[in-house]
């Protein structure tokens, strides 16, 4: 046992010198000057002996703490009144490392993996349905419009209380999730108690690649699509957008290219309660209203300053927008409403954002079993002013995007929690009786912007513009110009 535990601390310490090696030679490329530059960071300094000497010191020193993780690491493996596996103390290490970083970067470990990944591109392998646990069966809540379970007549309220011919009462959730997801392709058996009834049906379901809605109306169509135009006599739209992901841009595009066909005279884009995303999505977004000019900026310790600029082609124009976000809107959401607001295309309404001003690269780890997700940047809003909140930042600070003046309307817990709890309640997919409607939605934030984009269009129409007029859209191909090099960099979430 010692001789392995030897064995594997001298395994230790030289993986410890290789990332030491690495690292300084990083460091060394990264002193070399620039092309066309003749003087080195060292000459410049003026003490080119003293700069060598601390960087020395520096590698030394660092090189004495790798020793020291590695005989930590060999002590307790050895020595510890219990066993403990290695992957539980690395991984105990790596959290603990984390720890002294910033609350969004964080470790996410094999077993978390899937679920992260459906987080940030809303979509995995299984057959479409949002569950509870209701009387301690699997409910539905709702299908997922255009997914095998939605296809085969899966409804909200259907208790599934067979999977793969085992009895689910009592299951949980994660139990729940895990029997269903699976492999694209495979078939997965369920039986449901449809609501009222007391038979059962058996499915055999494929399981399909199933994208989450990140773009949605306030009402559905009778085929369940989304309805977007909230304003039949104003032509005004209504979208809200709930994260950022993979497909989000093409979701907002479609929704805006049939609205524009339709003669929309105003949208109202509802940001709130969005946690952010993929920082991509959000520079494309912005990129769909904006013409021109800076969308953000991005800067680090060890990245180079990065500028997004707009492009005219596929530019939705001619027309007003108001932007809702409250004290849950946050990162990539803020992105968005503060390039609208600072290029004066769209009216900030609602509360203060969040104030999340960081980007998280997601580094693969493992060969893709695992990730670390590590803030690496901070960015700015096109007017260069700040967003992230920091520590110990007050309300006078400039940080999150504010609504424009005259237009901040903060709602009352009990609102947000009615709202929240209505919105849901209309987002179901369930076959309603002739008679049943969705619920109301009491919305004081939304009758503000709805009141605002009438008096805009009122305006356009006094002053003799034509109320019939179709948006400016150029139908030209996708815009090429995408943010190069952020494909896994999520803004928020």
């Amino acid at each position: 046992m010692k001789r392995l535990s030897a064995n594997w601390r001298c395994l230790w310490l030289v993986a410890a010198c290789f990332v030491f090696g690495q690292l300084a030679g990083a460091s060394a490329l990264a002193e070399e000057p620039a092309a066309g530059d003749s003087t080195s960071k060292a000459t410049a300094s003026g003490k080119p002996g003293v700069d060598a000497a601390k960087g020395a010191q520096d590698d030394e020193e660092y090189y004495e703490l790798l020793r020291l993780f590695a005989d930590t690491v060999d002590q307790i493996d050895r020595n510890y009144v219990k066993d403990i596996s290695r992957r539980q103390l690395m991984e105990a290490a790596i959290r603990g490392m984390i720890e002294e970083l910033d609350q969004y970067s964080n470790y996410i470990p094999p077993e978390e993996i899937d679920r992260f990944r459906t987080g940030v591109e809303s979509e995995f392998g299984g057959i479409g349905i949002q569950v509870s646990i209701e009387d301690g069966w699997l409910t539905v809540i709702s299908p997922i419009y255009g997914s095998p379970a939605y296809e085969a007549g899966v409804i909200a309220g259907d208790q599934i209380v067979e999977i793969e011919g085992e009895n689910s009462k009592g299951i949980t959730l994660d139990e729940a999730v895990k029997k269903l997801k699976g492999k694209v392709g495979t078939k997965v058996k369920v039986t449901v108690r449809h609501p009222g009834d007391e038979k059962t049906e058996e499915m055999a379901l494929e399981r399909q690649i199933v994208r989450v809605e990140t773009v949605l109306g306030d009402l559905r169509n009778d085929d369940d699509s989304w309805d977007y135009l909230y304003d039949d006599d104003n032509k005004i739209a209504y979208i809200r957008v709930t994260a950022f992901s993979r497909h989000t841009t093409d979701e907002l595009k479609a929704a805006l290219d049939k609205l524009a066909k339709s003669g929309m005279q105003g949208l109202v884009l509802d940001l709130r309660f969005n946690p952010g995303g993929l920082l991509t999505s959000a520079i494309e977004i912005c990129d769909l209203f904006v013409s021109e000019g800076k969308i953000v900026s991005t800067e680090g310790r060890n990245a180079p300053e990065r500028v997004w600029n707009a492009h005219g082609k596929g530019t939705f124009a001619g027309f007003p927008i108001a932007v809702l976000v409250n004290r849950y809107s946050a990162s990539a959401s803020e992105i968005v409403s503060a390039c609208l607001q600072d290029h004066q295309r769209g009216v900030v309404i609602g509360e203060r954002t969040w104030g999340k001003g960081s980007v998280q690269n997601i580094i693969e780890l493992e060969e893709g079993k695992s990730a670390l997700k590590l803030t690496t940047a901070g960015y700015l809003r096109p007017s260069g002013k700040n967003i992230h909140k920091f520590e110990g930042a007050s309300d006078d600070d400039d940080w999150g995007v504010r609504p424009n003046d005259g237009y901040l309307l903060r709602l009352e817990d009990k609102e947000l929690t009615d709202l929240v709890r209505g919105r849901r309640d209309r987002d179901v997919i369930k076959k309603r009786g002739p008679d049943e409607k969705a619920p109301e939605v009491v919305d004081r934030q939304l009758v503000k912007a709805l009141d605002y984009l009438r008096e805009q269009i009122g305006e356009k129409k006094m002053a003799g513009d034509d109320g019939d007029k179709k948006p400016d859209v150029e139908d030209a191909e996708k815009k090429a110009a995408r943010a190069d090099g952020a494909k896994k960099t999520t803004a928020g979430g």
